[in-house]
């Protein structure tokens, strides 16, 4: 490592001065004993944010060295540049600069499984490396996001202090926890945006399905969104999507919602979040139909010549304005509640799998502030956890158990109303057959076990005896145990 002559005088340092990095940086440094160094691969962003941030002390540097002996040991540096390529490229300049026992933070949103890799090559240096989540977008950086860090016991004796004075704070808790060693930040933080997916697929389905069935205007649809946040559906998606309702476009002085382009984007953490939950065997069916219809939208051309498919000639007819809508949030709740509970299944299985010590109550506290799915019922998660921690399925919880058995019949119309009139609702009707199908005393798996076994010998086992069992398919169809197979 060079030297320098200037005394280190950083406690922490940021490189990537993005919008993202540049916010995290101002938050660092408005906090009461952070001194903040800032490093940035292009120069005129390290003196931009200088000159507008005078009064943050920043301390800039202009290289790895001269960053590096800006920083107090343990040197501590968070990452806020692109995942990929370029994240691994300044952890390699970091590791030619820092030593033991000096930690590098990565802020992006990196799949967790690069991230351990990561881990572990960085310890090799005998170097900390912590992957974590960050979320709650530009604001969140600047006023407080939530915080998922990963990495080792020794990183968070340095990082805890300093992330809990950044972090937002619900009901007097800072939103950040130790999630757990290597990749379970970067993993936690990935079903999280797994489920934001699934909130906000179900929140527009309902929008979609209220403006078909009363012919609302965008605006009185804000107003019910507005109503709705005062409830049990009390959230930052549900409060945002009133403000959108509500908006105007002063080009048209049409709603802006009939403006925008229905083809949504997509960043991957949605597609991380189902694939590696088939990988785990963990189903997240909420969070995959909202992942494929944002695919969907994305095909247009593929929607042009399929127009003219044909549908049902019934529309959706409401006779009940208000009883319709209330249907429509009961099942906007039931389905709600269905994907948290997979993307906690999710959580809990890949715990199990790479052999994390997450606290789930701890994760659904975290996330109650700052971040994009902060909700009001956040809390009965938690409080679901806190009661029965080992709690195999969260919507056997008590609470949640009372909530779907009131939601039932209104979730059932809602799905069979949207079916009849051709609407599509793939989040709101995966929802309630996951929900079906968990309850079910049996499910036909039972002729897809027969079906393999018929083509492939792949066995199957009995409901009345151990073992496992293959049917000579051909002649007399003779049953054998699978060892008599070999």
């Amino acid at each position: 490592m060079s030297e320098s002559s200037a005394k280190p005088t950083a406690n922490i340092g940021v490189i990537g001065l993005a919008v993202m990095g540049s916010n995290l940086a101002r938050n660092l440094a408005s906090r009461e004993g952070n001194t903040v160094a800032v490093y940035n691969r292009s120069r005129a962003k390290t003196d931009e944010l200088l000159a507008a941030h005078p009064e943050a002390g920043f301390v800039p540097t202009f290289s790895y060295q001269e960053f590096a002996a800006a920083l107090t040991v343990p040197r501590t540096a968070v990452i806020m540049v692109k995942a990929g390529a370029a994240t691994d490229a300044v952890i390699d300049e970091l590791v030619s600069v820092f030593e033991p026992g000096d930690i590098i933070v990565d802020g992006g949103n990196a799949l967790f499984t690069d991230t351990i890799r990561r881990e572990k090559a960085v310890r090799e240096a005998g170097i900390n490396f912590v992957g974590m989540g960050v979320s709650g977008g530009e604001e969140g950086a600047l006023l407080g996001p939530s915080l998922m860090p990963g990495g080792s016991d020794e990183s968070w004796v340095t990082l805890g202090p300093i992330l809990r004075s950044i972090a937002a704070v619900a009901e007097g808790e800072p939103c950040v926890t130790h999630v757990g060693h290597d990749g379970a930040g970067h993993f936690v933080k990935m079903v999280h945006n797994g489920i934001e997916y699934a909130d906000m697929q179900l929140i527009a389905e309902a929008y979609d399905l209220i403006r078909r069935g009363t012919g609302y205007t965008p605006a009185q649809i804000a107003d019910v969104f507005a109503e709705w946040n005062r409830g049990e559906l009390e959230s930052y998606l549900i409060e945002i999507t009133a403000e959108v309702l509500r908006q105007q476009d002063a080009a048209t002085s049409r709603p802006l919602v009939d403006v925008i382009v229905d083809q949504a984007g997509a960043k991957g953490t949605g597609g991380w979040t189902v694939q590696t939950a088939i990988d785990l065997g963990v189903p997240v069916s909420g969070i995959a139909e909202a992942v494929f219809a944002r695919s969907l939208s994305s095909h247009p051309e593929q929607r042009t010549v399929a127009a003219h498919l044909p549908g049902p000639a019934q529309t959706l007819q409401v006779d009940d304005p208000a009883a319709f809508i209330e249907d429509v949030r009961q099942a906007l709740f039931a389905s709600k509640i269905v994907a948290y509970s997979q993307g906690f299944d999710e959580i809990r299985a890949g715990a199990a799998q790479y052999g994390w010590n997450i606290d789930l109550g701890a994760v659904a506290r975290i996330w109650r502030g700052g971040c994009i799915i902060r909700a009001q019922f956040l809390n009965r998660i938690a409080d679901a956890y806190a009661q029965t921690p080992d709690l195999q399925v969260l919507l056997t919880a008590p609470y949640f158990v009372a909530a779907l058995g009131r939601a039932q019949s209104a979730w059932r119309r809602v799905v069979a109303d949207a079916a009849a009139a051709g609407i599509p609702s793939p989040a709101f009707s995966s929802s309630l057959a996951y929900y079906d199908g968990l309850r079910a005393d049996r499910l036909p798996a039972a002729l897809i076990q027969g079906q393999r076994d018929f083509f492939g010998a792949h066995t199957y086992r009995r409901i009345d005896r151990e073992g496992t069992f293959h049917t000579l398919w051909s002649g007399d169809r003779t049953e054998v145990t699978a060892e008599d197979t070999h």
